[in-house]
Order: structure tokens, then C-alpha cells, then sequence
């Protein structure tokens, strides 16, 4: 099926492609899904086609974005997780080496054939066509996803901060460990949980705790002062719901002797999905899910 004069061409899909991984490329954590396509249109703003929408109410622009995004998936230079958007080590060296927006694109495409074990066909405007009606279902579970975590995050930031503190804590004991102590109101010294591995404490090591609900990230300053907290016979879990800037990141890695353990939103929702079987229903009435199941597209 051939696209039609009114339709959108490949050159300008490519085009809006090279656009989408320059909004992309400085973000270490990538975006959220919504947070790039806007960006992206103040960037090329959507022609007056673009602008309209599909029979089934969707914007044209949005969705045009969206389809062509699949074989930059399935070729690894782009990530999808969480609802959040980034390019991959991969796309980095892709976006460099392809400079021309349109070989940018077919080599994406590909690498798609190659995942998909297919025949390519002859013309690249006609298999984006093909790729648009056989993804409709892959685009409206990514939108559904990125909802979720949209509502998941605002729900997080209106909670308040002990509460969200007792979640972690709730959290811990999910996942085994045996919460000994947890901070009252007030000045905590920069531990807001003491957890161990048995009921009693007396198996090492010892586990400190500190919980941040804020959408700033931890800097590497703020991550060596808790570290600084840590004993030999400890390790720290630092939580925050904003995340931590890459020098933090690289920081906790490279620690051999205050091993520490940072976990942010998608980190932490997804140890909570993981361990929901296992928390009492006082705990699941902090942060509950209800998982919902779609029908996944092949491919």
C-alpha cells in the first residue's frame, strides 16, 4: 500500500527522526514519552497534515512519531521503559555515523528486517505503511503504559513524606529483610530506615536506609554524605523518587568499600510490582496496583 501525496514521506519521517534523538541525546535518564514529542514539535513544528487527526481521534503528529520509532526499537538505538524514552550506546553511535536523515532511517529499518527475520520490500514508504497498521495495538498499550506511570508518579509526589518512608520500609519487608528501625518526625541524622537480615540484627550486614521523595536528582555531594553514614559492617540503600545525576551514579558503582545501592521511581515501582504478593494489605493500600492484561502484538 502506497502512501498518498497528502500523507506524511519518508524524508520528512526521517527528518523528524534525527530530531527526536537530538532531543534525546543530553538526556542521561531520557524523557518521558510525552516530554519528547513536545519538545520535538517546538523543535519542527507539525505541518498542517500533522496537525489533524486520524479517524480514531489521535493526533497525526504524535502517532506518526510514534510508528516510525519501531525499527530504532527493535534496531537497539532506542529504549523504552517505564513510560520514558532514551537513546541507547548504541543510538549514540548510530546518530553520529548516519548523518543523513534519510540513511539514518533505512538503517534503522535494516536492522528491524534483520530482528524480524523478513524480507525487506522493495519500497520504504510502503513498508512504514505496513508497519502503521500492523502496530496500532503495540502504540496504544506504550500509551496505556506511559499513562500508568504518569498517574503512578503523581500519586508518589502527593504522598506524604513518611508515609512514602513506611512504603520503602514496607517494601523491605517484602523483599525478606526485617525493618528494625524507622525514623521518626523530625531530624534523622540521614538515616531514615535500619533493616537487617534476620529478626534480631545480629547478622551482618547491616542495612541503612535514606528516603527522599523529590524531583530534583541526587547530586554526587548529596550521595558521599550519606555514604560518609556508612560503617564497614554496613551497606546503604539510598532511595529518591527524582534520581541520581550520572556522576552519583558512576560513584556508587565504582565503591568497593561503602557499597551502596541507589534506586529510583521506575527502580522502585518495579521492586514493588515484583514483591505485591508478598506485602500485607496495610502495605498494599499505600501504593495499589491492579495489573490489567492486553493482548501483545506480534512482533
Amino acid at each position: 500500500m502506497a502512501t498518498s501525496p497528502a500523507q506524511v514521506n519518508f524524508r520528512r519521517r526521517a527528518d523528524l527522526m534525527r530530531g527526536l534523538f537530538d532531543v534525546l541525546r543530553p538526556e542521561s535518564e531520557g524523557l518521558r514519552a510525552a516530554e519528547a514529542i513536545a519538545r520535538l514539535a517546538e523543535r519542527m513544528p507539525p505541518t498542517k497534515y500533522e496537525e489533524g487527526e486520524y479517524a480514531s481521534g489521535a493526533r497525526r503528529y504524535e502517532k506518526v512519531v510514534r510508528f516510525t520509532t519501531i525499527p530504532f526499537v527493535k534496531a537497539g538505538w532506542l529504549a523504552k521503559e517505564g513510560g520514558r524514552w532514551h537513546v541507547t550506546d548504541a543510538g549514540q553511535g548510530a546518530f553520529a555515523k548516519y548523518r543523513d536523515s534519510e540513511r539514518f532511517l533505512r538503517t534503522a529499518l535494516g536492522e528491524y528486517r534483520a530482528w524480524k527475520k523478513a524480507q525487506p520490500t522493495a519500497d520504504p514508504e510502503e513498508e512504514l505503511a505496513d508497519e502503521e497498521e500492523q502496530a496500532t495495538a503495540g502504540i496504544t498499550l506504550e500509551q496505556a503504559e506511559e499513562q500508568a506511570w504518569g498517574e503512578i508518579e503523581r500519586y508518589l509526589a502527593a504522598m506524604p513524606p513518611y508515609e512514602f518512608q513506611h512504603l520503602v520500609g514496607a517494601l523491605l519487608g517484602a523483599m525478606g529483610y526485617h525493618v528494625g528501625w524507622t525514623a521518626p518526625p523530625g531530624k534523622d541524622g540521614g538515616v531514615d530506615i535500619l533493616a537487617f537480615n534476620d529478626p534480631l540484627g545480629t547478622t551482618l550486614p547491616r542495612i541503612k536506609v535514606q528516603v527522599k521523595r523529590q524531583q530534583q536528582k541526587v547530586a554526587v555531594d548529596g550521595l558521599r554524605a550519606f555514604m560518609a553514614l556508612l560503617g564497614t559492617d554496613d551497606v546503604g540503600i539510598f532511595v529518591n523518587t527524582g534520581g541520581f545525576t550520572r556522576d552519583a551514579v558512576d560513584e556508587g558503582r565504582s565503591q568497593t568499600t561503602r557499597r551502596v545501592t541507589l534506586i529510583d521511581l521506575e527502580r522502585l515501582v518495579k521492586l514493588w510490582t515484583e514483591h505485591y504478593a508478598k506485602l500485607d494489605e496495610v502495605a498494599r493500600r499505600r501504593l495499589p496496583l491492579q495489573p490489567v492484561y492486553f493482548l501483545a502484538p506480534e512482533g
